[in-house]
């Protein structure tokens, strides 16, 4: 599957969702040997995934036009740890489901990706 990263780093990989429930869907994981969900973490590595998501989340604030951007671990969706990350105005905007049985806009995404991408 493409990967139309937004930031790396040595512990970490934050890349848009290939389904996004809207313009900016940032899925943050680690870079480890995958534990099913993010609490199964070692500590090291929890933390690690913690600060990714708090510097993207504020990354993706400031290039994007929202003014919020929604946090959540759901663990039931992908069986591999990973923080989901979605700019937003209004709650409605987090709700949106994409169709999963059509082909993503890889070239739209890679754009997108190609805007937010940053490094520390």
């Amino acid at each position: 599957i493409p990967a139309h990263k937004v930031y790396e780093d040595d512990a970490t990989l934050a890349f848009l969702d290939i389904f996004p429930k809207n313009e900016g869907h940032v899925l943050v994981i680690p870079k480890v040997y995958p534990a099913e969900f993010v609490w199964d973490l070692d500590p090291e590595t929890y933390l690690a995934v913690m600060e990714t998501v708090q510097k993207v989340a504020l990354h993706l604030r400031e290039v994007l036009p929202y003014k919020y951007v929604h946090e959540s671990v759901v663990g039931t969706d992908v069986p591999y740890a990973h923080v989901h990350l979605i700019p937003f105005d209004h709650t409605s905007d987090i709700k949106h489901e994409q169709p999963t049985d059509q082909e993503p806009d890889h070239d739209a995404l890679a754009a997108l990706a190609q805007k937010l991408y940053f490094e520390d």
